[in-house]
C-alpha cells in the first residue's frame, strides 16, 4: 500500500501561487475603474475646453450682435416721409380732379400719347428694397423730382379748377428736391452743379396738356410709392 506524503513546506509553496492569480470578476472590475476614471478626465478636458471657447468667442458674440449703422440719419428718413406722404395726398386729390372734370380717369389708356408728347417716367431702380443702394437712390431721388417739377411746370394753364392744387404740388416737389439735395451735400455725394431741365414736352391743344397731366400725375405716383417703401424700409 502506497501513501501520498507531502513534502514539508509544500503548502507554503502553493498558497502564495494561488493568492497572486486574479479572477476574471476581478481583472472586470479593474478594467470598468480604468474606464471611468479615462471617461471623467476626458468629460473634464471638454468641459474646460468649451469654457474657455465660450470666453474667447464673447467679444465677436456682442460686436457682431449690434444692428448696422443706418446709411442717412433718422431726422432725415423721419422728415423725407412727412414729405412724400403730402406729396402723395396732394397728387391723389389732383388725379381725382382731373377724373372728374375731364373724365380722364384711365392713364394706362394714354400711353402711346405720351410717348408721343415726350412724358418720361423717371427710373428708381436703386431704391427697390431687393436692390437698394442708398448713394445711387438718393440720386435717382433728386433727379426724378426734379423732372417731375419740370413736367408740373409745363402743365402752367392746364384749367382753373385744378391750378390751386397743382401749384401747391409743385412746390412740395421742389420743396422735397431740396431735402434731397441737401442731404446728397452733408453726405458728399452732390455733384458740383445742380442738373439743368431738359426739354419739357410742348403741348399743342387743352386736350394733349390734361392728358399729359393724368400721365404725369400717375408717372409721380409711381416714383413715390417705391420712395416711400424705400425711406420705410430704412427707418
Amino acid at each position: 500500500m502506497g501513501f501520498c506524503i507531502k513534502a514539508p513546506g509544500s503548502k507554503a509553496l502553493t498558497e502564495p501561487r494561488a493568492a497572486a492569480q486574479i479572477t476574471p470578476n476581478q481583472s472586470m472590475a479593474q478594467l470598468s475603474a480604468q474606464s471611468r476614471r479615462k471617461l471623467m478626465a476626458l468629460q473634464l478636458l471638454l468641459w474646460h475646453s468649451a469654457l474657455w471657447t465660450g470666453q474667447e468667442a464673447i467679444p465677436l458674440v456682442s460686436v457682431t450682435s449690434l444692428p448696422p449703422p443706418l446709411p442717412w440719419p433718422q431726422s432725415f428718413l423721419l422728415k423725407s416721409l412727412e414729405q412724400v406722404r403730402k406729396i402723395q395726398t396732394r397728387n391723389s386729390e389732383l388725379l381725382e380732379q382731373l377724373c372728374a372734370t375731364y373724365k380722364l380717369c384711365h392713364p394706362e389708356e394714354l400711353v402711346l400719347l405720351g410717348h408721343s408728347l415726350g412724358i418720361l417716367q423717371a427710373p428708381l431702380s436703386r431704391c427697390s428694397i431687393q436692390a437698394l443702394q442708398p448713394t445711387k437712390c438718393l440720386s435717382q431721388l433728386h433727379s426724378g423730382l426734379f423732372l417731375y417739377q419740370g413736367l408740373l411746370q409745363a402743365l402752367a394753364g392746364i384749367s382753373p379748377e385744378v391750378a390751386p392744387t397743382l401749384d401747391m404740388l409743385q412746390l412740395d416737389v421742389a420743396n422735397f428736391a431740396t431735402t434731397i439735395w441737401q442731404q446728397m451735400e452733408t453726405l458728399g455725394v452732390a455733384p458740383t452743379v445742380q442738373p439743368t431741365q431738359s426739354t419739357l414736352p410742348t403741348f399743342t391743344s387743352a386736350f394733349q396738356r390734361r392728358a399729359g397731366g393724368v400721365l404725369t400725375v400717375s408717372h409721380l405716383q409711381t416714383f413715390l410709392e417705391t420712395a416711400h417703401c424705400a425711406l420705410n424700409h430704412l427707418v
